[in-house]
C-alpha cells in the first residue's frame, strides 16, 4: 500500500498544533493516562487506522501496560483484564465512534455507566480523546497513511 498524499494536517500546517492541543487537553481531565490510551487504541482499532493502532500499542507498552491488556483491548468485553471504569470508558468510546450504527448512538445505559465512574470533567476527557482520535483516524485512513511513519 502506498500513501495517497501527506497527512492533511501536515499539508495545512496550521492544523497540526490545534490537533496536538486537543490531545493534550484530553489529558487534563483527571482520567488515568492508561484509560485514555485504551480509548485511543480502541477507537483506532474500530476505524482500522494502522498508524494510530501502532502508536497506541507503543505508547501503552511504554507506560507499562501489559501485553495481555494491550493485545486484548479489541475483546475487552470477553476478558478479565479491565476494570469496570475502563470498561465504561471503552463502551462510551465505541458508541461515540460508531455513531451511525444505531438510532440512539449513545444509549442511556452506556452514558449512565460511564457517568457512574467519571465526573463531568472525566467524561469530557474521554469524549474529547475519542473525538480527536476519530479525527486522526479519518485523516490517516482517507489518505492511506502507513504505520511506522510520522504524520506527513
Amino acid at each position: 500500500m502506498q500513501t495517497r498524499m501527506k497527512n492533511p494536517a501536515a499539508v495545512l500546517p496550521t492544523a497540526m498544533a490545534p490537533i496536538q492541543e486537543l490531545f493534550k487537553a484530553a489529558r487534563t481531565g483527571g482520567v488515568p493516562e492508561t484509560t485514555l490510551g485504551l480509548v485511543h487504541l480502541r477507537a483506532s482499532q474500530i476505524n482500522g487506522c494502522g498508524p494510530c493502532v501502532e502508536s497506541g500499542v507503543r505508547s501503552a507498552r511504554k507506560s507499562g501496560e501489559s501485553d495481555e491488556r494491550t493485545g486484548l483491548v479489541v475483546a475487552w468485553r470477553e476478558t478479565p483484564y479491565f476494570t469496570d471504569a475502563e470498561r465504561a470508558a471503552l463502551a462510551l468510546t465505541e458508541a461515540a465512534t460508531r455513531l451511525a450504527d444505531r438510532s440512539d448512538p449513545v444509549p442511556d445505559d452506556i452514558w449512565d455507566e460511564a457517568a457512574r465512574h467519571y465526573d463531568e470533567t472525566g467524561l469530557a476527557a474521554i469524549i474529547l480523546m475519542a473525538a480527536v482520535t476519530n479525527l486522526s483516524n479519518r485523516l490517516n485512513v482517507t489518505t492511506r497513511q502507513l504505520a511506522g511513519q510520522k504524520w506527513g
